[in-house]
């Protein structure tokens, strides 16, 4: 029996370690993704690129991939209507923020956000959807 005990400890060891950590809200993060969206919703796509982190704007090399990017394959941040942040939290050492978005059809659409601090101030390092829905159905 002790080493079953142990043999499932040794095997739910990396499940603990991989275990999420809720974080308080972090306005400044908040912030960051609010203005890189309010940036897309005036295709100020110059603007957007600067929130950006250095290997997503080396990933797509100008403002202007990066803006098509978006349009085509974040359509919900292109054009976002109703944002909410829900939670924060750390995901291997990065803060991780879920933002909540009712886009301008009335579709639900849930994504993760990975942030990274660089000098001092948050840049988002990659956009994860997580789900899309109709309200209301």
């Amino acid at each position: 029996m002790p080493r079953l005990i142990f043999a499932l400890v040794l095997l739910l060891l990396p499940l603990a370690a991989t275990a999420q950590e809720r974080l308080p809200d972090n306005p400044a993060i908040q912030q960051v993704i609010q203005n890189q969206m309010d940036a897309f919703a005036t295709r100020n796509v110059f603007t957007a690129w600067t929130y950006a982190s250095p290997t997503i704007q080396q990933l797509f090399g100008s403002p202007l991939y990066f803006g098509a990017m978006v349009e085509q394959g974040y359509p919900m941040v292109w054009t976002p209507g109703e944002v909410s942040f829900l939670s924060l939290r750390d995901e291997g050492g990065r803060p991780v923020q879920q933002v909540q978005i009712v886009d301008s059809t009335g579709r639900l659409h849930i994504l993760d956000y990975e942030m990274v601090e660089i000098d001092g101030n948050w840049r988002i390092a990659g956009v994860t959807i997580l789900r899309g829905q109709s309200l209301g159905a």
